[in-house]
């Protein structure tokens, strides 16, 4: 069910934007491209009425700096409705610590809240848990669009949800709108000089959550 971007929106649809934050994170890093936020909101304001971009994410607290910080203030301060919640720890069953943190819930919620009020929502994630969440939306009589990739082996998105998607887009083609230009990542400063200019600093760094430990440790979903 692969669509054109064009596709995805008429200038009079009420659209709602719901990112799986890591999610979205692992597939651009998976396709080499970091995603530029403030060109991606202004892509799908140009598609219809938007009226809601959620982003979700999990942050691992008591660190002294995460990366996914700065992410989290200028998307709440530039346009996104940001929703988080701290990870859980846990020690399993052959004594791996591990660090759990799943924003399903969260983002299911949201959708269902806003179904009666939009037209279209479109998921940025390939996790098949949604595909049920989904399948509840469209018969609230809204259309869904995933965007994910097939382009990479195995592919980010389940088969799945992909099939039940309305409209199925691989981010690949999106990355001329939504992507941000490699020439214009400067040299790295010291952090104690790291502050937020016309492309936000937190645009130099990796996004998604940091793996905690190192081989000992999982990060789970």
């Amino acid at each position: 069910m692969a669509a054109h971007p064009e596709r995805l929106g008429t200038t009079n649809e009420k659209i709602a934007l719901f990112i799986d934050g890591a999610n979205l994170y692992a597939t651009a890093k998976s396709l080499g491209f970091d995603i530029d936020y403030k060109r991606l909101l202004r892509e799908f304001h140009s598609r219809g009425n938007l009226l809601r971009a959620f982003y979700y994410t999990a942050v691992i607290e008591d660190q002294e700096y995460s990366s996914i910080r700065p992410l989290i203030d200028w998307l709440d301060y530039n346009g996104y409705t940001v929703v988080t919640k701290p990870t859980k720890e846990f020690v399993d069953q052959t004594g791996r610590r591990k660090v759990k943190g799943n924003m399903d819930i969260e983002l299911a919620v949201n959708a269902m809240e806003l179904a009666n009020h939009i037209d279209h929502m479109v998921l940025f994630s390939g996790d098949g848990d949604f595909r049920s969440l989904v399948e509840a939306v469209q018969r609230r009589g809204v259309r869904v669009t995933v965007i994910s990739t097939i382009s990479t082996q195995p592919p980010m998105i389940a088969d799945e949800l992909r099939r039940q998607a309305d409209v199925f887009t691989d981010i690949i083609e999106l990355q001329s709108k939504i992507g941000r230009d490699p020439s214009e990542r400067p040299q790295r400063e010291p952090r104690e000089s790291r502050e937020p200019r016309h492309t936000p600093q937190f645009l130099q760094r990796s996004t998604a959550p940091p793996r905690v430990g190192a081989a000992d440790d999982d990060f789970e979903d």
